[in-house]
């Protein structure tokens, strides 16, 4: 025990400034660059586009501040996993990191690596061009696959050379994106030759919607049917299902607590400091999309890559695809590093309190969970074989905004149970703050329950399976 106390300063290695960029970096995927079109077929009006991300972005602001008392309280590596242990129970624990193992976690580095492929496809049209390594029926096995488990077998790698190597890439990838992403900001504003901004915000608060499909499956262009009431309400519901994935993540960095210097200080800023800067980002990305594209343009973009046709009318044609396949893919190499970086210390966790795998226990002589990196890394990439993740993904969001909610409630629980715990940091207005995450969570939640199942029970089931692993795993223990 002594010689593992005496290790423990030496692993952290990161600051304040690496930690923010784990957050960022961890956020911006590809999601900000594709989800405004589903919004937009939801709700038909620039003014309810943004309500939409507004309202995500207090959600995610007000659970990274009610999440910083807990960050303080439990400083650990294993982060939300450790947090649901302490309060609620091993299992509640279990049932998280079993979700995170099977899907959350492994699904999104699946997803985010394959869109690196899709983009990459963009500069390089053999990939796109090139016949299925194999097909049968419907399943295919492509070169974008291929090129995704590169990236992640690539990253892996790269991440078990040790936290430096890591903190370096995600860094510079982060940083890239940051200003790139404030550089299509501006240039979304002076260059642009056709202004729509008017158009679109002169619907108001009359919100309409246009998600039919026809027989191919491809969404039709007219017929916008104004809607209202509690059907506004079921269309904020699945809109929210986009802009929520695309602004998850930013708890990736309370996984890796136990690497970064002072955690009681810097997890917490880092979480408010990044996240406040990313729900700004998003905002202002949207306001370029509003500004540069009319509704139909929004709605219908080809592939839902509004990003690329916003940089179209930018840059023009040729030149405008090549900068926005080339910014995706800095944002999503950068997004895949940093899951995987904070990921495999959630399994790594699990395994010390028996829930894992033993061999997950083990640090290499790098210092860092070897083996949890890559059984993470090798199911993520038999993800992408499967050709299912991205299904999956579409249909978690309500299961990671429900544990969210389960941490958030955490923090008032501890307050009324535990008053006297020591709390380095303690929430900002509290109790306004978790109850608003609360309501406004438990609002999506429901409204999605009533309209959109087809987004909530499958991310269920798959945590709910998480039940008997667990009675397995304990049926020896006392």
């Amino acid at each position: 025990m002594e010689k593992l106390q005496e290790k423990e300063p030496l692993k952290r290695k990161l600051g304040l400034f690496d930690a923010a960029m784990l957050v960022m970096g961890s956020m911006i995927g590809s999601g900000i660059f594709i989800v405004s079109a589903d919004i937009m077929r939801n709700l038909g009006s620039g003014y309810w586009l943004i309500v939409v991300w507004l309202i995500t972005g207090v959600m995610t602001v007000a659970a990274a501040i009610s999440y910083g008392e807990l960050s303080a309280m439990f400083p650990k590596a294993g982060g939300q996993y450790t947090y649901l242990k302490e309060i609620f129970g091993k299992m509640m624990g279990f049932l998280y990191g079993w979700g995170m193992f099977t899907v959350i976690q492994t699904g999104t580095i699946a997803a985010v690596a394959v869109a690196f492929g899709k983009f990459t496809a963009y500069l390089i049209p053999a990939l796109n061009d090139a016949a299925p390594i194999f097909q049968s029926g419907s399943y295919k096995i492509t070169w974008i696959q291929i090129l995704a488990i590169f990236i992640i077998l690539l990253l892996t790698y790269i991440n078990t050379k040790g936290v430096e190597s890591g903190k370096i890439l995600q860094n510079i990838f982060t940083g890239s994106k940051i200003i790139a992403l404030i550089g299509l900001i501006i240039l979304g504003f002076l260059l642009v030759k056709s202004n729509f901004w008017t158009e679109n915000m002169g619907f108001g608060w009359n919100a309409f919607n246009n998600i039919r499909t026809d027989l191919t499956g491809n969404f039709t262009k007219s017929g916008w049917e104004s809607i209202s009431g509690m059907t506004i309400m079921g269309g904020i519901a699945a809109a929210m299902v986009g802009s929520v994935f695309s602004s998850v993540a930013w708890e990736n960095v309370t996984f890796i607590s136990g690497e970064i210097e002072n955690p009681k200080k810097n997890i917490v800023r880092s979480m408010v400091i990044g996240t406040s800067a990313v729900m700004v980002l998003y905002l202002l990305v949207n306001f370029v999309y509003l500004n540069t594209l009319n509704r139909d343009s929004i709605a219908f973009a080809a592939n839902d890559r509004v990003a690329v046709v916003a940089s179209e009318q930018i840059f023009g044609d040729g030149v405008g695809t090549v900068v926005m396949a080339v910014l995706v893919m800095i944002s999503t190499f950068g997004c895949v590093n940093g899951l995987v970086m904070a990921g495999a210390r959630v399994f790594q966790t699990m395994a010390k309190d028996g829930m894992f795998f033993k061999a997950a226990i083990e640090n290499n002589k790098s210092g860092v969970p070897e083996k949890s990196l890559w059984m993470q890394g090798i199911w993520a990439a038999v993800l992408c074989l499967s050709g299912q993740y991205g299904n999956l993904l579409d249909m978690i969001s309500f299961v990671i905004v429900l544990f969210y909610m389960i941490t958030v409630f955490g923090v008032i629980y501890l307050r009324l149970k535990k008053p006297d715990l020591d709390r380095p940091f303690k929430t900002w207005l509290y109790p306004i703050t978790p109850i608003i995450y609360l309501l406004i969570g438990a609002a999506f939640c429901i409204l999605l329950l009533i309209y959109k199942q087809q987004y909530t029970w499958p991310g269920l089931v798959i945590v709910l399976l998480g039940v008997p692993v667990y009675f397995l795993i304990n049926r020896n223990k006392a």
